[in-house]
């Protein structure tokens, strides 16, 4: 198996933990305190890594104007995508904004074409559709919205700022594939570790004046608990550690896609840990992510 497969496997693996760890931490913190968590507890750990990485690989790299760039605007767009992904769930509800959120797959690979100038087989495009058509399902299974009512809402503001958020998601990921390919380092880990702490630290010196003026009193409840702060920190970088390395191996588009697995994770934990009750729509939704996986992975 392919390397750039198990980053990918265990990155949505350790987004799906680290999501639960921040739904947790959600109870007393705002979203966007919560989010700032990610990155600011993140930070410290990724720079360990990264020492560690240069003092054992001893990698020549080219931290030239193309790589902060590219690390720049990844870093940026990632946070501005949290922002209209909010603005999204604000005007109507979980179901639309997330759906039209999951059009990042598809959007990722349209900058992987524009930016990188990286071709997509028509294999890929299939299995990102296939997928798509599942997560749309799984986010109709999970609210009042019907199927239909989220396939013709695409013109409502919800479902504008989602596709918003898609967009800034997908030119993140291509712009972080874009800084760590910049760096032209003989191996991945390296130049991926070093562009998630650039990134990371782009994000902390962007949130954190933010939270300081426009969300008084959040620093201090973030450190108040940041035991739990800490432990979405580490799951956070753990998990970006395996989707900088997987988009630094291959196509930010194919990473993307194979990282929708993430919501089968998601299935089973409901299924198997909080005994909950399935509708018929989200198993199916379910196996058309998984058919769409499979016909990336077999093609």
């Amino acid at each position: 198996m392919e390397a750039w497969i198990l980053f990918t496997v265990a990155a949505a693996f350790l987004q799906n933990l680290r999501n639960g760890l921040q739904k947790s931490i959600n109870a007393v913190l705002s979203t966007t305190g919560a989010a700032y968590t990610r990155f600011a507890f993140g930070l410290p750990l990724a720079i360990i890594y990264w020492l560690v990485l240069r003092n054992v690989l001893n990698d020549e790299l080219d931290w030239g104007w193309l790589f902060w760039l590219y690390a720049f605007v990844g870093g940026t767009a990632q946070i501005l995508a949290m922002v209209t992904l909010l603005r999204a769930f604000s005007l109507r509800g979980f179901a639309v904004g997330t759906a039209y959120a999951k059009t990042e797959t598809l959007q990722t690979a349209i900058f992987t074409v524009i930016l990188l100038g990286e071709a997509v087989s028509q294999t890929a495009l299939i299995a990102i559709f296939v997928s798509l058509i599942g997560v749309f399902m799984l986010s109709s299974a999970k609210s009042s919205t019907g199927l239909k009512d989220i396939l013709f809402s695409w013109t409502e503001k919800a479902a504008l700022f989602g596709l918003a958020s898609a967009a800034l998601l997908g030119l993140s990921a291509v712009s972080y594939r874009g800084a760590a390919l910049a760096m032209e380092g003989e191996g991945a880990l390296l130049p991926a570790a070093s562009t998630l702490v650039v990134a990371l630290a782009i994000q902390t010196a962007m949130m954190t004046p933010y939270l300081a003026f426009k969300e008084r009193g959040e620093l201090k409840r973030i450190w108040q608990n940041r035991r739990k702060a800490m432990l979405v920190g580490l799951a956070s970088m753990l998990g970006s550690v395996g989707w900088f390395t997987a988009m630094t191996l291959q196509n930010a588009a194919y990473v993307r896609a194979l990282g929708q697995i993430e919501l089968i994770f998601t299935f089973l934990t409901s299924v198997l840990i909080f005994r909950e009750r399935i509708a018929k729509a989200e198993i199916g939704g379910t196996l058309l992510i998984v058919g769409g996986v499979l016909i990336l992975l077999l093609g």
